[in-house]
């Protein structure tokens, strides 16, 4: 029988997450001068997109988009981060450290917070209606949108 204790899983989540994120100077450094070969592209796990500047290196349209795509890394290279923390953090079984601290997050990639369906009973001897109306709150910042509302009109999230 092992006398070792359970890790904690936070402490599992650093050492995982340090072996598999990328850093944003790395990213924006690639993009400019290797861009033309697509190794920004291999160093996120875009592999198909960097096959695709592989073969058209030749033309020089992989080089002005590297440049161009430079600006964009630092973006890419933090959505990437926060997509491997969430599934680590869900493998793990625990809240992602660090994010959970803004309501309302939701890593990229992993749809939009639920909304909330409520049903609001009036008085229907006001004549105000029917009796009852439905109102939809968002999941994300707990503003009340009127029925048939696609995003809310507090934050701008998806209502489902």
């Amino acid at each position: 029988m092992s006398t070792t204790p359970y890790p904690n899983p936070q402490i599992v989540f650093q050492q995982q997450y340090e072996s598999v994120r990328r850093d944003e100077v790395v990213g924006v450094l690639l993009a400019l001068f290797l861009g033309c070969f697509g190794v920004h592209h291999f160093y996120l796990g875009r592999v198909g997109l960097g096959i695709l500047y592989v073969c058209f290196c030749w033309t020089g349209i992989p080089a002005i988009l590297g440049v161009i795509e430079c600006f964009f890394m630092p973006g890419r290279v933090r959505m990437y981060n926060a997509i491997q923390a969430a599934g680590l953090a869900a493998a793990l079984g625990i809240a992602v450290p660090g994010f959970m601290a803004h309501p309302g997050w939701v890593a990229p990639g992993y749809g939009y917070p639920q909304s909330i369906h409520v049903s609001v009973q009036t008085d229907p001897a006001s004549g105000t209606g029917s009796g009852e109306t439905t109102l939809t709150t968002c999941g994300n910042c707990g503003q009340t949108n009127p029925t048939g509302a696609r995003f809310c009109t507090g934050c701008g999230t998806r209502l489902e």
